[in-house]
């Protein structure tokens, strides 16, 4: 069964719920139209099947939709833009 990304603009994240846990990209705003995706968690059953890269996916179509910049603060999404250089027109780097 195919998981849907969930987006929580309240709580700064994108999520799955797999089971009874939830895999989650969470983000912060650096500044009006920039995100910075900081942080990446799969639960350990849950690794190894692409979950990081379509939350990862999901976050950066979504900046990319609302015009803003994003920062891979995080190593999973710095591996992801790295593997999908079709992100790099979006991408802020330090």
């Amino acid at each position: 069964m195919e998981q849907e990304v969930k987006h929580d603009q309240e709580d700064l994240r994108f999520y799955m719920v797999i089971g009874d846990e939830e895999a989650e990209l969470t983000y912060s705003y650096t500044d009006e139209n920039d995100m910075d995706f900081d942080h990446t968690f799969v639960p350990e059953s849950a690794r190894g099947q692409g979950i990081a890269h379509k939350l990862v996916r999901c976050g950066l179509d979504y900046a990319r939709e609302n015009n803003c910049k994003a920062i891979a603060s995080c190593p999973a999404v710095e591996v992801f833009v790295k593997r999908n250089p079709e992100y790099n027109d979006i991408m802020l780097w330090p």
